[in-house]
């Protein structure tokens, strides 16, 4: 008989970015999800029934305290990076891609073909910009950091807004938010 795996999770908001909140959720050791605000509690439940077969998620704010109080200590500025171990669940290309993002440091970005580049495959750049898109763990594996190659906010599952206040957040200004040529009318 397999052995039901937890996935602890808990909630936190912040005000300034979005009242909504942040679902967090965890393994035994590694943080394995972050929603975004607006996404709801069955986003959380359907990505952990998928990528975590067999698990089962438990309310429990004490396992998931320590990545809130850093997500909290970074949305507030007092942070710059994270020492919680994260558990990245996704395809090879999926995992490449994601750490190429955590290797974009703080305040820095990245366009989506220097993305694709640093994950082994440079004409990838539209798969790039699909897993980047999938990160489970946003904010933490800085998706945030991949604008378009003119230096315009692009596609993001968070939202612009959240990306450009996510930018500014990190001191990085050098961006439009008027979006790309293609989609101006």
């Amino acid at each position: 008989m397999n052995e039901i795996v937890p996935v602890y999770w808990s909630q936190f908001s912040h005000e300034t970015f979005n009242p909504l909140p942040f679902y967090v959720a965890a393994t035994d050791y590694d943080v394995c999800r972050l929603t975004w605000p607006g996404e709801s509690f069955e986003t959380l439940e359907d990505w952990v029934a998928l990528k975590i077969p067999g698990s089962k998620l438990e309310h429990n704010p004490k396992e998931t305290a320590v990545y809130i109080q850093e997500l909290m200590e970074y949305l507030n500025g007092d942070r710059k990076g994270f020492q919680f171990p994260i558990d990245l669940y996704g395809t090879i290309f999926q995992k490449a891609i994601w750490n190429a993002l955590l290797n974009i440091p703080y305040g820095a970005v990245r366009s989506y073909s220097q993305l694709a580049e640093a994950a082994g495959n440079k004409k990838a750049v539209r798969a790039a910009g699909t897993a980047n898109g999938a990160n489970p763990v946003p904010i933490a594996v800085p998706c945030h950091r991949v604008i378009g190659s003119n230096n315009t906010l692009t596609g993001f599952r968070g939202g612009l807004h959240m990306k450009e206040r996510l930018l500014r957040l990190e001191d990085y200004h050098d961006f439009s938010i008027k979006g790309h040529a293609r989609f101006q009318f």
